[in-house]
């Protein structure tokens, strides 16, 4: 009797212990055919790119962005075709400023909203609006430069008030710096009106009709951000077009040239030597100050002007974004992006413990010459006029929705790979 119940015992054991190791291995095989699942994997970001020749194709990709495995530049890629459309419309967005409400000033066509950056060797997600909030809780961002950044910002609020709706605090008499604030997650996004980033004084109107020449001093930052730059813990600056504008260039209280000033015994120098004495005032401030800011260093956009400039004529009535090879940089804006891209390399090597990224636009905007509200910068510009009558075209700022939403997938990918 006792032997029998030994090798029953033995038995049920054995059956057990089979058990088991058929569920281990059961397990494993799972963990073999189906891949966990996990949040999306956002591309890594470093160091400055060396400057190119011209654009849309660089002979290398930029080396200052990867991902893992391989490496990948989220700034070369095309524009693709995106069948959900943005995230927003006019009717949901009530912070679009009327020059660039494409669709409520009459803009007929409504393809240009049906595209999405998409770089060449990797996925770009897509913005999330939670995410970045979160990601913003308690702290504070400002766009500084000119209306370039003023559009940017108004893309953005359009995205984030999908989640949860600011409340504009500030704005300056002239409504080209605003402040809202985002009351669940203690978020404060501004905007700040400096065309130069330098101190300048400015003599035109808001449609750009100058009456004098711009005074612009070169090495002093502009005290309308310098004065707030301790509260910002993420900063975004840009310039470029105001430095093609006639103006008078000073140092140290003292003229030292001018831009087609002309102006007897003023030497006449080219908007670049302007340009990059700005810009290194402007960096030399940021990454020299004790106010550690996470900066973000965007390149010029460039306009899509055909046949004369925005007060002679000039026009953009093109429909589909262009293909790579199909344009390139004008001169203009190549000066210009080399000079940022030199001016960004000496930064970035002597930072003094600041992050110094750069957020480089160009190339995607390039490609864009359907986007821009041309004609339907006013509302219906046509109406009850002779079709064939010439109106003045935005063929530089973004209609919204539009490519400049793009640009938010962009950030929030380089913010959260830090």
């Amino acid at each position: 009797m006792g032997v029998e119940m030994g090798k029953q015992k033995k038995i049920f054991v054995k059956i057990v212990a089979c058990l088991i190791l058929m569920g281990v291995a059961y397990r494993l095989y799972l963990s073999i055919i189906i891949p966990s699942s996990s949040s999306p994997q956002f591309i890594a970001h470093y160091s400055p790119p060396a400057p190119l020749p011209q654009l849309p194709t660089p002979p290398h990709p930029h080396p200052h962005t990867t991902s893992s495995p391989g490496s990948c530049d989220i700034f070369t890629g095309e524009w693709v075709r995106d069948p959900t459309g943005p995230p927003y419309t006019n009717t949901t967005c009530d912070t679009i400023e009327h020059h660039q409400n494409c669709m409520k000033n009459g803009r007929p066509d409504s393809d240009y909203i049906y595209w999405r950056w998409t770089p060449r060797d990797c996925n770009l997600p897509k913005f999330d609006p939670k995410t970045f909030l979160t990601f913003m809780r308690n702290k504070s961002m400002a766009f500084i430069g000119d209306s370039i950044s003023r559009n940017h910002v108004q893309s953005l609020l359009c995205i984030l008030s999908q989640v949860e709706r600011p409340v504009e605090v500030y704005h300056d008499k002239e409504y080209r710096s605003k402040r809202w604030f985002f009351h669940t997650h203690n978020f404060t996004l501004s905007v700040i009106w400096s065309p130069f980033l330098t101190e300048a004084k400015i003599f035109e109107d808001y449609d750009g009709h100058a009456s004098g020449a711009v005074r612009l001093h070169l090495d002093q930052p502009h005290s309308e951000w310098v004065n707030q730059f301790g509260k910002f813990d993420y900063v975004e600056i840009a310039a470029g077009k105001w430095f093609l504008k006639t103006a008078v260039y000073y140092e140290n209280s003292t003229i030292v040239g001018c831009h087609n000033c002309k102006i007897e015994n003023v030497t006449e120098l080219e908007f670049d030597y302007a340009y990059r004495r700005a810009l290194q005032t402007t960096l030399g401030f940021i990454t020299k100050s004790d106010h550690k800011v996470y900066t973000l260093f965007q390149t010029t956009t460039p306009d899509h002007f055909e046949n004369g400039e925005w007060n002679t004529g000039g026009y953009c009535n093109r429909t589909v974004p262009f293909e790579e090879g199909e344009t390139e940089l004008r001169d203009i804006d190549s000066i210009m992006r080399n000079v940022e891209l030199e001016e960004f390399k000496k930064a970035v090597g002597d930072t003094n413990g600041s992050t110094l990224k750069l957020f480089d636009t160009t190339r995607l905007a390039l490609l864009r010459p359907d986007g821009h509200p041309g004609p339907y910068r006013a509302f219906h510009p046509f109406e009850g006029k002779d079709p064939s009558a010439k109106v003045q075209n935005d063929c530089l700022h973004w209609c919204l929705p539009g490519p400049i939403d793009s640009w938010n997938d962009l950030l929030i990918n380089i913010l959260l790979t830090e």
